[in-house]
């Protein structure tokens, strides 16, 4: 037990001080871990150990010896970006609402959760490798289940039957019955016959709805497909994958951050020149070629999401590491490979969705162009509007006097854009906190790259630092890219892996600098308060 608990603290960077205070940094290390560990699968479980170790965390900040933080660049934005968020809230058209809102706009602090209690390039290494082999789980279950198969895809639906009379489509998936997973029309036949009515989740027009079939519906026949109105039906291999989480959408958010965190690791693999010694299990886990077999898991999951902005993200996250990595043999393998994947992304993309990579007579874009014509007609409203935005979350009361969702003929949502949200909710002033933010973090990344590589040149380099910098790098730039068509931010899910990337790559940037000095007061060292 000793020897655990003294690795424990060698990876957390434990004091040696008093014996609460060690157990206080022992906790809140372990509560990281299991936000890591859980953020890829459950906003509830990720959240909760969040909040208990943040606890821990500011219980500890406000004991002697009490730890030296420096404010720097970006903490100011990451601030004026929340305080600009309750200025707007307070100017909104309805303010209560929008102030409720707070509570997803502080999930920042999972940024100083984590960066408070990652004090060596070993805890960036271990939960970085901690949230990429966590993500495989629902990885290995998003693919089983594809090969498995789900549901009663029917086919030949007459218009006239139970099923034709809730506009079910040819090819919708009848997903569950009750609650019940649903392996054959038999069981939907016999559970309506059973209870008199069931509620039918049903699969189509790439969502979720919920339908009630009772008895009378039912037509008379012999066989469960002539009572069903249907002419055949078939398992369903032809689904958007959620992974755990509620949409697909979120789903192929969080995979885009995890694969360009691992892709950085993967190149700085493949350009290294100092070889490890090492031959433990843990060299042998993150070795190369089962790196490349977890990204290859990863991307075919991302693929099966079958979301277009995700994937052009990764592709431009990827293409900006290998750039950044300067390795133009691996830039040239890159490209090539890309070509066939590409391709192949494109045709099951026509396949799965009937939609082009960007066809704008798709429902979905002509709903985000609606959208961002109401949002930029809201924004420039007023110089109130200009200024202080709407509100986050006003829309929902005052939709119909500002003429939006086509009169409510289109569902009521969100504007499917990151920097258009902030525009519209926050104003102009929170756009540009944003993209301030964002510039302040890409330049510390690069000139943390750009240290490192020169490192490599000398044989100096730290392992997988460099990896972790491209990666970071390579997931800030496809978390703008894809937040230009989603409004990522305001995703809780992938909000909180962002910050937590986020708070990777600033630690080993902080890590791998210069100064010594500088380097003792960001590794976060204990001293006694003045």
């Amino acid at each position: 037990m000793a020897g655990i608990f003294e690795r424990l603290d060698r990876l957390a960077g434990v004091d040696d001080g008093r014996i609460f205070i060690k157990w206080l940094e022992r906790a809140a290390f372990i509560f990281l871990f299991l936000m890591v560990v859980t953020c890829p699968h459950s906003i509830a479980a990720s959240q909760s150990a969040w909040l208990i170790g943040l606890t821990l965390t500011v219980v500890r900040l406000v004991l002697r010896p009490r730890a030296g933080f420096r404010f720097k660049a970006i903490d100011l934005a990451l601030w004026a970006l929340f305080l600009w968020a309750v200025i707007s809230s307070v100017f909104s058209y309805e303010p209560a609402t929008s102030l409720d809102k707070l509570r997803g706009v502080g999930l920042f602090l999972v940024f100083y959760f984590a960066y408070l209690n990652i004090r060596n390039l070993s805890a960036v290494y271990f939960l970085a490798f901690a949230l990429i082999f966590s993500t495989m789980l629902n990885v290995v279950w998003t693919i089983g289940d594809r090969i498995n198969g789900r549901g009663v895809e029917v086919h030949g639906v007459a218009t006239d039957g139970p099923l034709g009379k809730l506009h079910i489509i040819e090819g919708a998936t009848i997903v569950s019955m009750n609650g019940k997973k649903l392996n054959s029309p038999d069981d939907l036949i016999s559970t309506i016959e059973r209870d008199g009515t069931a509620k039918a989740v049903i699969y189509q027009y790439d969502e979720y709805e919920s339908h009630d079939l009772t008895r009378s519906d039912l037509l008379p026949g012999s066989s469960a497909a002539e009572r069903l109105g249907i002419a055949g039906w078939s398992r369903s291999y032809n689904w958007r994958a959620q992974g755990f989480f509620s949409h697909f959408t979120t789903y192929a958010e969080a995979l885009q951050l995890v694969a360009s965190l691992l892709f950085g690791l993967i190149v700085a693999s493949i350009t290294k020149r100092k070889k490890s010694a090492a031959n433990g299990w843990a060299s042998r886990l993150t070795s190369l070629p089962v790196l490349l077999v977890i990204l290859g898991g990863i991307l075919l999951a991302l693929l099966l999401t079958v979301t277009r902005a995700s994937q052009l993200a990764f592709m431009v996250s990827a293409f900006t590491i290998v750039v950044v990595s300067g390795n133009r043999k691996l830039l040239l393998a890159a490209v090539l490979i890309a070509i066939p994947v590409i391709l192949g992304g494109l045709l099951f993309l026509q396949e799965s969705r009937q939609v082009g990579f960007i066809d704008t007579s798709d429902n979905s874009t002509t709903y985000r162009m609606t959208m961002w014509r109401d949002g930029m007609r809201l924004s420039t409203a007023s110089a109130r509007n200009l200024i202080f935005g709407i509100g986050m979350d006003s829309t929902k009361k005052h939709w119909q006097e500002w003429g939006m969702f086509e009169g409510g003929m289109l569902p009521m949502g969100h504007f499917h854009s990151t920097p258009i949200q902030l525009m519209v909710e926050r104003g102009v002033p929170s756009l540009l906190i944003w993209l301030a933010l964002l510039g302040i973090y890409l330049v510390q990344l690069w000139r943390s790259v750009s240290r490192e590589k020169e490192k490599r040149r000398r044989g100096e380099e730290e392992t997988w630092a460099l990896g972790i910098l491209l990666g970071c790098l390579g997931a800030a730039i496809g978390f703008f890219v894809s937040g230009l068509v989603h409004y990522n931010l305001g995703d809780g899910e992938v909000a909180m892996i962002f910050f937590l990337v986020m708070a990777f790559g600033v630690r080993a940037a902080e890590f791998v600098g210069g100064d010594p000095a500088e380097a003792a007061e960001n590794r976060m060292e204990y001293r006694m308060a003045a």
